[in-house]
């Protein structure tokens, strides 16, 4: 098992740098709008699943999705996203006695919408700006270090859980140890880039926000995946098991991270 997921980590990553800063910006959308379309169908099967009909049907709901959710003014998608994420927070904080909120699958559909769509809309948004491709590996990078973090501290120190009937495995010393380390990022990037001392200060601040997105993303879809009995949602890569799998920190991270970075243009920070 971890020899394929080092295998297939190895594959990945060269291909998801390679696209962020070599694809122009039209290809780039391409390209993540199909990785979003097989994450799609993941979805579809937590909205169905014994019904191949209605799986089918959503899926093409989601593509025919991508072409209306580019129309959509940024600032209104994202301020969409931050109160849909917050109405999340209360779900998994809640769960299981509010599932009967969510659970059934037209809400599941409605949760996929804003799964997805802000997700893809948040990369190709930041991709596009003057240095976005660094802006984009720096989201990346954030999640991957929060995920680093959460795990050694919670291994070490980990005792108390901080959702324990959604995701047992993670404790309030992996969420502390994760913001810890993404607060060093932070500040090693503001150190290097010689920012200027309230864009560090912003940075510092939207970097521990979107760090907590994360670990809400990731523990939203662990919450969905627990109410349908699955461990994975799909077997497409070889010892990480589906896309969602893969996406669901930055499902949360990346439209936060958007919506903060496009409040710092508009107020002259950034």
């Amino acid at each position: 098992m971890l020899k394929h997921r080092i295998l297939t980590a190895l594959v990945l990553i060269p291909l998801a740098l390679s696209a962020i800063f070599m694809l122009n910006s039209f290809h780039f959308a391409l390209a993540f709008a199909g990785v979003m379309l097989l994450a799609a169908w993941e979805w579809a099967q937590f909205v169905a699943p014994n019904n191949m009909k209605v799986r089918v049907g959503y899926w093409l709901l989601c593509l025919g999705g991508f072409f209306l959710v580019y129309r959509i003014p940024h600032f209104y998608l994202y301020g969409a996203a931050v109160i849909w994420w917050l109405l999340a927070l209360f779900w998994v904080v809640a769960y299981p006695k509010k599932q009967q909120q969510w659970a059934r699958p037209s809400t599941m559909a409605i949760m996929g919408f804003f799964v997805l769509f802000p997700t893809w809309r948040g990369l190709i948004d930041l991709q596009v700006l003057p240095h976005g491709p660094l802006i984009v590996l720096y989201v990346m990078c954030l999640v991957w270090v929060a995920d680093t973090g959460a795990y050694f501290a919670g291994r070490r120190w980990g005792k108390r859980k901080l959702a324990p009937t959604v995701s047992p495995g993670k404790s309030i010393a992996g969420l502390i140890g994760g913001l810890v380390l993404t607060l060093a990022l932070a500040l090693w990037v503001s150190y290097d880039v010689n920012l200027s001392p309230i864009q560090i200060v912003y940075l510092i601040l939207l970097t521990l926000v979107t760090a907590l997105a994360s670990v809400l993303g990731d523990l939203l879809e662990s919450m969905v995946k627990r109410y349908r009995g699955v461990k994975d949602s799909g077997r497409i890569l070889p010892g990480h098991g589906g896309i969602l799998d893969r996406l669901d920190s930055l499902t949360a991270a990346l439209p936060i991270f958007a919506f903060g970075w496009y409040l710092a243009l508009m107020n002259g920070v950034a």
